[in-house]
């Protein structure tokens, strides 16, 4: 039987709902998934062509911004099955990843389309507060690990301890090593061929999930030189705003008075005339983007690192 290989693309497209990160994903037989589909070289000029024409037709939310992710191409991936409509099991899949961000989570029309918040899927993530599922993930890894030296080396490496913090972008390599220690669905999904129980995080279809880790990595690692929250924020923000977008995609908190002194002085932001009330306390100054925050400007936003 001759072998095909099937060139698919998958988007993680990405907006603030409050203070939570958002994807948007399309639900399936087999659960929830990125949006995706087929590149057909006769119908399509270009990939980013194929995949705004999909996107739309799935969801019915135009595309914004958008950035080539990654080439998902390891045999076997296609295991659990992408549904790409092929017409045939034995074709091999190949995924291009991308990345999209949108200043807002436009409402789609289609049932099947849902805006889902990133932290649903990866739980471990979130650290801006304490507790949730973070020890009892630590306590299950720390069984996997046992007295393998290996092993330990690099559950301290990808969770952080004291003498290696903890790296936000590094969601790929914690999904990986959870996944590894069988931590996720998916892992017995993949292996058995049956659903396994959840145990952290909401299962994904195929491995949207290890796609969505590498788009949450790379955001993460972009914020670092490249001020990309301004593009999921409004036009006009308050400095609250701003920080709270920040903390939601990194998944930790910063420090107040550090965060706004660096964006100032950096020109990332300016000052309008405007003020505003939310909150009820005492009105808070409006900004907007600075000189500074254009894409193409090498000047990051003031991150520090966290302590494990």
């Amino acid at each position: 039987m001759e072998r095909r290989l099937v060139i698919g693309l998958n988007i993680a497209l990405t907006a603030l709902v409050g203070d939570e990160p958002h994807v948007l994903c399309v639900k399936r037989p087999g659960g929830w998934g990125l949006p995706f589909g087929r590149f057909d070289p006769d119908e399509h000029r270009t990939f980013e062509v194929a995949l705004r024409d999909f996107v739309e037709r799935q969801t019915a939310v135009p595309l914004g911004y958008v950035e080539q992710l990654y080439t998902f191409g390891d045999k076997g991936r296609e295991a659990p099955r992408a549904s790409l409509v092929s017409g045939d099991e034995s074709d091999r899949i190949v995924s291009v990843g991308y990345l999209a961000l949108a200043s807002e989570a436009t409402a789609t029309s289609l049932e099947s389309a849902q805006w889902r918040p990133w932290y649903t899927f990866f739980p471990w993530e979130d650290r801006r507060t304490k507790g949730g599922p973070l020890p009892l993930i630590e306590d299950r890894l720390t069984a996997w690990a046992g007295d393998d030296e290996a092993r330990q080396a690099r559950f301290a490496f990808t969770f952080g301890s004291d003498d290696s913090p903890w790296a936000e972008e590094r969601a790929i390599d914690r999904y990986e090593l959870m996944y590894e220690a069988h931590a996720v669905a998916e892992a017995h999904r993949d292996r058995d061929g049956v659903d396994g129980p959840e145990l952290f995080g909401e299962a994904m279809i195929s491995d949207h999930r290890r796609i969505l880790a590498t788009a949450i990595g790379r955001l993460r690692g972009k914020m670092r030189y490249r001020p990309v929250v301004f593009q999921v924020i409004p036009d006009e923000f308050t400095l609250s705003d701003l920080q709270g977008g920040v903390e939601a995609i990194l998944g930790f908190s910063i420090h107040k008075q550090n965060f706004r002194r660096g964006v100032e002085s950096a020109h990332l932001v300016t000052k309008t005339e405007k003020t505003t009330q939310r909150t009820g306390g005492r009105p808070a100054a409006v900004y907007q983007v600075g000189p500074n925050a254009e894409l193409k400007t090498a000047i990051g936003l003031p991150l520090p690192r966290l302590k494990p």
